[in-house]
Order: C-alpha cells, then sequence, then structure tokens
C-alpha cells in the first residue's frame, strides 16, 4: 500500500526550512562590515560603500589593513597583516586595497609585507595572494619550521584575476593584466598583456604600435546604448541575425 503523507509534517518543514533562510539572511545583513558598521574590526581604513561580507574568513592586523571605498569582499575572504595577530607592525599600512577592488568568495591575500591591489581589480572566487613562501635552505630542518621568505606583491589597476589563480611572493602585476584561471604568477607581468599557465607565461599583449598580439579572434562586444529599457533588451535578444543586420544597415544610412 503507498505510504501515506504527513500534510501536517511537510507543513511544518516548509514553514522550518523558511525561518532559516529568513534568518540567516538577516545574519547576512547584520553581520556584512562596513565603515558605519565595523562589528569590532579596526581597520587602519575602509572607505564609503564598501562591505565585507559575512560570514568573514580570517582577518586579523587590521589597523595595518587599508581597503578604498565601493569595494565588495564576497563571504569567507582572509585578509591578514603580520604574521601572526597582535604583532607592531609600523607606521605604514601593510595591505592595502584601491577603490572598486572585488575579492571573489574564498580569496585568501596573504600580507606578511607589503601587498598593493590596485583600484578596479576583480577576483574570481579562491584566489591566493600572498608575500610569504616557505623556505627551504637547509635540508635537515623540516621546511615548516624554516624561517620564510617575504617579498611585497603589487597588482596594478584594473586587472581580472581568474578563479583558482596563485600570486606568488615577489608578483608584479602591471595595468589591465588578465591572469587565467588556475595561473600560478611570479615575477613582473607587462600591462595589458594575458597570462596563463603554471608558471604563467604571456600568452597574449596589447602594445600601442601593434595592437593585440597575437590578433583577437573574435569582435569586441558592443555594450548597450545608454538609457535602454529591459523591454527594449529582451526584444532585441528575440531578433535573428538577419533583422539584426537590417537595424545595422539602417543606422548607417540614418
Amino acid at each position: 500500500m503507498p505510504k501515506r503523507r504527513n500534510t501536517f509534517s511537510s507543513r511544518c518543514r516548509g514553514l522550518a526550512q523558511r525561518a532559516v533562510h529568513a534568518g540567516w539572511a538577516w545574519a547576512q545583513r547584520t553581520g556584512s562590515v562596513t565603515a558605519e558598521h565595523p562589528a569590532g574590526f579596526r581597520f587602519g581604513a575602509i572607505g564609503p560603500a564598501t562591505r565585507l561580507a559575512f560570514p568573514l574568513g580570517t582577518v586579523f592586523g587590521e589597523p595595518w589593513i587599508h581597503i578604498g571605498s565601493h569595494c565588495i569582499i564576497a563571504e569567507q575572504v582572509t585578509l591578514t597583516a603580520g604574521l601572526m595577530p597582535d604583532l607592531d607592525l609600523g607606521p605604514e599600512p601593510i595591505l592595502r586595497l584601491g577603490d572598486g577592488v572585488v575579492l571573489g568568495r574564498g580569496s585568501h591575500v596573504i600580507a606578511d609585507t607589503s601587498v598593493t591591489i590596485g583600484s578596479d581589480c576583480y577576483f574570481g572566487p579562491y584566489v591566493y595572494v600572498t608575500s610569504t613562501n616557505h623556505s627551504y635552505d637547509d635540508p635537515h630542518e623540516p621546511i615548516g619550521r624554516q624561517w620564510p621568505r617575504m617579498e611585497p606583491v603589487r597588482i596594478g589597476p584594473g586587472c581580472w584575476i581568474g578563479t583558482g589563480a596563485v600570486i606568488l611572493p615577489g608578483a608584479r602585476i602591471g595595468r589591465n593584466v588578465v591572469v587565467a584561471a588556475g595561473a600560478v604568477v611570479r615575477g613582473t607581468v607587462p600591462d595589458h598583456a594575458v597570462v596563463a599557465g603554471a608558471p604563467a607565461k604571456v600568452v597574449r599583449r596589447w602594445t600601442a604600435e601593434d595592437g593585440w598580439q597575437p590578433p583577437l579572434r573574435t569582435p569586441a562586444p558592443v555594450p548597450p546604448p545608454d538609457g535602454m529599457t529591459p523591454e527594449q533588451m529582451r526584444a532585441l535578444s528575440e531578433l535573428d541575425d538577419e533583422q539584426i543586420e537590417r537595424l545595422a544597415q539602417l543606422e548607417t544610412e540614418g
């Protein structure tokens, strides 16, 4: 015989699920960190319209962490300054994030010495940036007990750092650089480059003299005109290639 469904239990379960999700949404809103509601974190600087999502990852050395305005720090992002909490790191900030920086979920930025991330940089999830690496000079001592090597890291403005990329100590990444997902970057990367691989190598670069080399294989996407409504965008998406070409011809003739 078919098992009878307990309508009362199903209804209670549905109500409990709604309550849990509503409670978690409230915790996310209330637990997020902003300049107006620092939640006990004493950052050296945190700009307006910046938000660190709840739950945070590991955060310490806040007085030496400066975060610009309009930044989005996703859930479970780790931000640390210094080798461990409660150190005096001097008068200057150690970790600097420019304006408009986005750090994807689960990313880590470990600044035992200077780490600078320029404005308008976008990180995918689970990116790892560190200014410290293990040393293995002494073959008789466990690697984890040997004093680490530290080198400053600088990421220029306007970069896109793909999911799972690793930025190693001493990296100097230029302006408007694309770092492919899973790339491992060390050393200097020039402006307007695309790097990929482990170790990362330049696979495409733009210069004023030659443009993109190798040339781009597809045309640049065209953003919608200013003031275009959602209804107009939906109507445009339903047009076929022939209709779009006719519209383009009419616009050119006009």
